[in-house]
């Protein structure tokens, strides 16, 4: 540190020296340039100044010398001191750490020496026992397989012998000491020979039990291909031994209708299939276990893809044989060749009346009758029917079977819920010859059975439709039906519907879904709706006959019963998609089919992505067929308000407001009750006049309406009629400008409330705010001078946003300028 400071106080000392040397030649005095007395003498002064600086700077460092050779002279001395421990613990180290760690070494290398001898040992002692265990098997296996005939100790004794490493069984040590005089051959000479004995042994033995259907036998042999290296030989004997019973069983089942009617009735052959299928999971879930045990985890899929090939075959041929006796291809033509010809003539234009009546035998009638009783004695419908019900039956136990060998496929034995999802077909599934025959035999005739049996149900349904019995506008006339008033065909129609939802879900088949689902939307957008707006147009069109008159009654309560048909139709499709897609209450579970209402889509459709697919297909339904009658039920409400409702309304306003004087003063709505109560009247009569008149004329006008259609479309005629209602009332009250005391505008007011407390009877609330104009009139109409001062203030001050005006200002004060000023009269 002392030298440091010595360093540091050297450096600074420097630095002034330098600087007086600077401040001399900067101060231009130089001795040998004096000229004068007075030059030597100032430039002696600064030689003394400067010599005086020199030496006070010297002192300091001199002084500074001093402690950096005292510290030096400290450091001399540690050094001296840590050369004398540096010997000491040299001496340390050579005369007694060297021999312990000279000692230390030795130990090590005889340690890891003897660790090597060691492994050594145990490495040949492990390959005597090895061989001693090769030789105690090699000749356990040829004692077995001598006199004893002991075959499971034999096997026993090879898969011992497996467990030996081949090395060691061709290894020169085992082949000097391993044979015999008995058996002189080499270890794995004599173990192949054996291995190979025992399994053609085995294979003659199993042959034979499987022949005298020797259940136990079977087993005892089949346990013992694995034993002896063969398991994939054993796997195949065996698949082959269970498929002889799969075919021998479906044979059995097929030929068990042959000379009687078992093969005629609906579900023989779906029954066949099913038994089938059966017979094949009850293998692979009962052996299971067995083959799982002897053979190892996950061998059972060689046996299911040999049962697999068997169950092609079979089903193949209970397909194919179904296909001919039911004469699947011969339906199929005729379907195709139907031509519908009620629907067909249904949407062709209607032709012109002919003038008389027809004869009851004319040549067209006959050929109308005719061609009609041709198209329904082609098709068998409840034949057809009953064709998808077996088909349906046939897919959904394939649907079944399949998510059986995919979960053990899988390697699970349970399906959990969480997990349906999940599943994936395998490949024995996707490549078989029968998931092939199943969408050319079943899929396909399925699809075009179920569009065929839907329309031709649409046209049958069409055909029988039928009005309720003694619907009527007047209401004095008691309905006999009950609501809502719907024809015939909604009822038929929607029920088959469901029906065929139901039975293409039922198949759990995804092809099924994607073409008949869009079928059904096809029809109902087509035929269903085409035919109810086709008779809307031609049929129940409310037109008055005359000019100005009213329609007649039966045409507007057709009309109105159409569109119910249509709004009773949404409400029916919507629940079914619903039930499926979101499924229903839990109290609807307990009536349900084989497909019950209450399984969920992910139940049904587990493989990949089929379940949400589905909710899609259905959903896709359900708004196709809600946007399309929803824009024929506006047109209907329309065609009802323009052609019922409209001509009515504006003489029921006329009429209620006539005779209506709003210049009345006090005394001459006094004079006018005395004159009334004389006659005998209600003294009330002046005052509730425009009530009483509306009340009557707006309950003639829509009771009638609304005794036929649903809520649904009632409000929606409403809600066109209050939109209209609140135009005309406008205009009404626009057209007393001036014709206005302050009385009478309290007295129109009052009118016009229960105008529109009438007409939103029954209605939701916010019917009110069609009238949101009318009412501003008049409140500001017969507001009071303070308050329209007001008003006016804070429409200039902070405009229109304190009250949600439907008004604007020039409005509201046309509107405080209606009432003449009555004052004096």
């Amino acid at each position: 540190m002392s030298a440091i400071n010595g360093a540091k106080t050297d450096s600074t000392n420097e630095v002034p020296i330098r600087d007086s040397e600077s401040e001399s030649r900067s101060s231009g005095i130089d001795i040998y340039e004096a000229n004068s007395v007075a030059a030597i003498k100032g430039a002696l002064a600064q030689l003394h100044h400067q010599e005086t600086s020199v030496r006070d700077r010297l002192d300091a460092l001199v002084a500074s010398q001093k402690s950096l050779a005292r510290d030096l002279a400290r450091l001399d001395v540690l050094c001296a001191h840590l050369g004398s421990h540096a010997v000491t613990t040299r001496s340390i180290s050579n005369g007694m750490l060297s021999n312990a760690a000279s000692t230390a070494n030795r130990i090590s290398g005889a340690v890891k020496q003897l660790d090597l001898e060691q492994s050594r040992v145990i490495s040949t002692l492990d390959v005597v026992e090895q061989v001693a265990e090769l030789k105690a098997c090699v000749l356990g296996v040829t004692g077995s397989m001598g006199a004893p005939q002991d075959w499971e100790t034999a096997a026993a004794y090879l898969s011992r012998a497996s467990n030996i490493p081949d090395e060691i069984v061709s290894g020169s040590f085992a082949e000097a000491i391993v044979p015999t005089a008995e058996v002189p051959d080499p270890p794995a000479v004599t173990l192949g020979h054996a291995a190979e004995s025992l399994c053609g042994l085995f294979l003659r033995e199993f042959e034979k039990a499987a022949q005298e259907n020797n259940g136990a036998k079977v087993t005892r042999f089949f346990k013992l291909f694995p034993l002896i290296g063969k398991p994939d030989v054993g796997l195949d004997i065996y698949g082959r031994y269970v498929c002889q019973g799969v075919a021998s069983r479906a044979r059995a089942n097929l030929h068990a209708g042959v000379g009687a009617n078992q093969r005629k009735e609906g579900l023989f052959y779906a029954n066949a299939l099913t038994k089938l299928f059966e017979h094949v999971a009850q293998i692979v879930e009962h052996h299971g276990a067995l083959v799982e045990r002897h053979y190892g985890a996950g061998r059972m899929v060689r046996v299911v893809e040999r049962l697999q090939l068997e169950a092609d075959i079979q089903g193949g041929i209970i397909l194919d044989t179904w296909t001919d006796e039911r004469s699947i291809d011969r339906k199929l033509t005729d379907i195709r060749s139907y031509a519908f010809t009620f629907l067909v003539q249904s949407f062709l234009p209607v032709p012109p009346a002919r003038s008389g009546t027809p004869r009851a035998g004319s040549p067209a009638n006959r050929a109308a009758v005719d061609t009609q009783a041709r198209d329904d004695d082609g098709v068998d419908m409840k034949e057809i029917d009953g064709f998808l019900n077996e088909i349906a039956l046939m897919l959904g136990r394939w649907s079944l079977y399949s998510r059986f060998i995919a979960a053990k496929c899988k390697g699970s034995t349970t399906i959990p819920d969480d997990e349906l999802q999940y599943l994936c077909a395998p490949q024995l599934l996707l490549n078989s010859s029968l998931s092939r025959k199943v969408t050319d035999r079943l899929v396909s005739p399925f699809n075009i059975l179920t569009t065929f049996f839907f329309r031709r149900s649409v046209e049958k349904a069409f055909q029988l439709d039928e009005l309720p019995l003694d619907l009527s506008l007047d209401q004095a006339k008691p309905l006999s039906s009950n609501p809502p008033f719907i024809t015939s065909a909604v009822d038929d129609v929607m029920y088959i519907v469901n029906q065929v939802v139901e039975r293409s879900l039922s198949t759990s088949n995804r092809m099924v879904i994607s073409s008949a689902i869009p079928s059904v939307a096809r029809v109902l957008g087509s035929d269903f709706i085409g035919m109810i707006q086709r008779k809307m147009r031609d049929e129940s069109y409310p037109k008055a006959a005359v000019p100005g008159a009213f329609p007649p009654e039966q045409t507007i309560v057709s009309f109105l019963v159409l569109i119910n048909n249509l709004d009773v139709a949404t409400d029916y499709v919507k629940r079914i998609v619903q039930s499926r897609v979101e499924g229903p209450p839990s109290a609807a579970s307990t009536h349900g089919s084989e497909t019950s209402a209450s399984t969920s889509l992910a139940t049904l459709f587990p493989f990949n992505n089929d379940a949400v697919f589905v909710s899609t297909t259905l959903k896709a339904l359900q708004q196709s067929f809600e946007s399309k009658t929803a824009e024929l039920i506006g047109d209907g409400i329309h065609v009802v308000f323009k052609n019922v409702i409209k001509p009515r309304l504006r003489p029921i306003l006329a009429d209620s407001f006539r005779d209506t004087d709003y210049q009345m003063t006090h005394e001459d709505l006094e004079r006018v009750s005395r004159e009334a109560e004389a006659e005998g009247g209600d003294e009330n009569s002046i005052e509730a006049a425009v009530l009483r008149h509306f009340q009557r004329g707006w309950d003639a006008l829509t009771k009638p309406v609304a005794r036929i259609l649903t809520n649904r479309n009632y409000d929606r005629v409403r809600s066109m009629i209050l939109s209209y209602l609140n135009e005309v009332l406008e205009k009404r009250i626009w057209s007393y400008y001036g014709r206005l005391n302050d009385l009478g505008a309290a007295r129109l007011e009052r009118d016009i409330a229960s105008i529109i407390g009438i007409a939103v009877t029954g209605g939701r609330y916010g019917l009110r705010e069609v009238f949101a104009r009318c009412t501003q009139i008049c409140l500001v109409m017969n507001m009071e001078e303070d308050e329209w001062d007001e008003l006016r203030a804070s429409s200039v001050n902070a405009g229109d946003n304190d009250f949600a005006w439907k008004i604007d200002g020039e409005e509201r004060i046309r509107a405080r300028a209606m009432r003449r000023d009555s004052k004096g009269k």
